[in-house]
């Protein structure tokens, strides 16, 4: 086995991108929270931006690597440290067989992402590696990870390789060697209160006009009730003009539902596969990392967006990792062979 756990930490489990095209059996979609954390944390571990990685939250874990192996690290700061020593996040890194890698307490941020050279070899259930621990399928076992759990990895792409013959080459009596390039932190716009763009819902004019005028103008504060299925928000209280009778109707990621409490709720990962609450809006889909990697206490201020402005920014992210792809190889020395 390639990885073993020492410490698992809060809630490490391994995740993807997701678990699609079985929603209309119930099915949830699941996968990373912060799937730009993820696709990044891939393709600078050499692979190309799906693969399983480890999603770590609030506080990470201890492992202890069994084999050389490449990886890298990305999302929220939980100041991780090999064999003693701070690493940095955002780049590739080299691991010497017999080190360990420790995770503190996230210092900013709320989730880290792990990914390795090939990924995490776990069953494929439905399409993907994701954890589903609430049906208890998909990752180890359908669960959390726990101490001594070994974890293999499948077989590293060719970038992979040339990442590893590269660095091992410089690494001398060294435990680790880390990359000199990077991928710089302005990238990942995570912060304690930040503006997310939202697209307006289906239901947003039943909503009375104070309601709507304080959605746009009144901070959200996220709550402890939150987790991957949903965060819970806590603000100005949210009141539709007369009572709405909806049918139960397939949701999202980023589905922002109003129960009766006025309080709104942000679907998230783990969301369910439908729901009955007026949809006030939408969180655009480029902007769900940042929810992602909220903590319980922070706060959160929508912004207005139209469907086409929410489109272009996503395909900018897109485009942006592209270039990252392209980038790594060029700077590396891997077009050049």
């Amino acid at each position: 086995m390639s990885v073993e756990v020492i410490q698992p930490g809060v809630c490490t489990t391994v995740q993807d991108l997701g678990r699609y095209g079985f929603q209309q059996h119930g099915v949830i979609v699941g996968g990373a929270m912060d799937s730009f954390a993820t696709r990044v944390a891939n393709l600078l571990a050499g692979n190309q931006g799906g693969e399983a990685v480890l999603e770590l939250t609030l506080k990470g874990p201890a492992l202890l690597f069994h084999e050389d192996l490449v990886i890298a690290i990305c999302g929220g700061d939980m100041a991780p440290v090999l064999d003693g020593k701070r690493v940095d996040r955002n780049r590739p890194i080299w691991v010497k067989r017999g080190s360990t890698l420790q995770f503190s307490h996230a210092k900013k941020g709320c989730r880290t992402y792990l990914a390795v050279a090939g990924g995490w070899d776990v069953p494929v259930i439905m399409g993907s590696r994701s954890t589903n621990f609430r049906a208890g399928f998909g990752g180890v076992e359908g669960r959390l990870l726990q101490p001594k759990d070994r974890l293999k990895t499948n077989e590293p792409g060719e970038f992979s390789r040339f990442l590893a013959s590269a660095f091992s080459e410089q690494a001398g009596a060294n435990s680790s060697v880390q990359a000199d390039w990077y991928v710089p932190k302005a990238t990942f716009t995570y912060g304690a209160n930040p503006v997310v763009r939202v697209i307006r819902g289906e239901h947003y004019d039943d909503f009375s006009s104070l309601s709507r005028q304080s959605f746009w103008e009144e901070d959200f504060r996220v709550t402890p009730q939150s987790d991957r299925m949903g965060y819970r928000l806590e603000g100005p209280q949210l009141t539709l003009s007369s009572p709405l009778e909806i049918t139960s109707e397939a949701v999202t990621a980023g589905t922002i539902q109003v129960p009766p409490s006025g309080q709104p709720i942000v679907l998230l990962a783990d969301r369910q596969t439908t729901g009955g609450y007026p949809k006030i809006g939408y969180v655009a889909s480029v902007d769900l990392p940042v929810f992602a990697q909220l903590k319980p206490g922070d706060r959160v201020r929508f912004q207005e967006v139209s469907v086409g402005d929410a489109q272009r920014a996503l395909w900018e992210r897109d485009s942006e990792l592209k270039q990252l792809r392209v980038a790594m190889e060029l700077i590396s020395g891997w077009r050049q062979r």
